[in-house]
This record gives structure tokens, C-alpha cells and sequence, in this order.
């Protein structure tokens, strides 16, 4: 029988250690846990202090749909740019394939974002990723990155 693993955290120093992204694009507050080159799994708790709610929308604040995946992209890119070979590299959108956005994200909710990586060609990484609320799927794609 395999020892249970213990999940691998990072606050968010420990996120800038590995992502490039500050404020205000760094859209991820937490990871929960992640393995290098599989998986990652965070958290964004959405705030109604979000700058782009000033205009996305002002009488009625929902988060853009194009946020939410930068959010699942940086997670991705989490367990991408903690592979010792990637360690100080960048990773890039290369395509992002079959989004679907089934809720509305708004301030108070709070992201849980997971991509798992499927298949890796070289610098060229493919992720299926989700984000949920109350586990509940609000945007799910695939995307593609570009480690460079």
C-alpha cells in the first residue's frame, strides 16, 4: 500500500518564486497543491476591490471570461515552470482550445482552478483545466503552452 502524499502548498511568496506575474495580473492567491510537469491545483478568491470590475460591470461586476483562463493558465504554468528544466523560464499561451464558460464568476466567489497537463512535446505543453465554484464548473478548456 503507497504512503499518502502530502499535498504541496505554496502561499504567494512562494507562487512569485515560479511565476513571473505581479500585480495587478498575478490572478492566482494560493496553490493547494501541485506536482512538477502534472498537475496544479489553486485558489482566487475573487474581491469586488478587482480593478477590472470598474468597467466589467460597473452595475453588475462579473469577471471576464478572458481572466478566468489567464487564472487557469497560471496555474498550469505553476506546475509547467516547477520542472527543474524549466526553473526561471517563461511559459506562453500557444492556443487555448473548447472554452466553455458556464457561470457567471462575481466578487465573493472563490476560484478553485486545477490544470492537469496531458501531453508534453519538447517546449510544448497541453493542459485540460477547470475552474469551479462551490464545486460547480464555471470555465473549463484546453490549452497549450509555450515554455520559452
Amino acid at each position: 500500500m503507497e504512503a499518502e502524499r502530502k499535498p504541496r502548498e505554496l502561499d504567494i511568496d512562494g507562487i512569485q518564486k515560479i511565476l513571473p506575474h505581479r500585480y495587478p495580473f498575478l490572478l492566482i492567491d494560493r496553490v493547494l497543491d501541485y506536482e512538477p510537469g502534472g498537475f496544479a491545483l489553486a485558489r482566487k478568491c475573487v474581491s469586488g476591490n478587482e480593478s477590472f470590475f470598474q468597467g466589467h460591470f460597473p452595475a453588475y461586476p462579473v469577471m471576464p471570461g478572458v481572466l478566468a483562463i489567464e487564472a487557469l493558465a497560471q496555474t498550469g504554468a505553476v506546475a509547467l515552470l516547477s520542472m527543474p528544466e524549466n526553473k526561471g523560464k517563461l511559459a506562453f499561451f500557444g492556443g487555448i482550445r473548447n472554452a466553455r464558460f458556464r457561470q457567471k464568476i462575481r466578487p465573493g466567489d472563490v476560484l478553485e482552478l486545477r490544470c492537469e497537463l496531458c501531453r508534453m512535446h519538447g517546449p510544448v505543453g497541453i493542459g485540460k483545466a477547470e475552474a469551479r465554484i462551490d464545486g460547480k464548473t464555471a470555465v473549463s478548456a484546453e490549452l497549450t503552452f509555450m515554455i520559452g
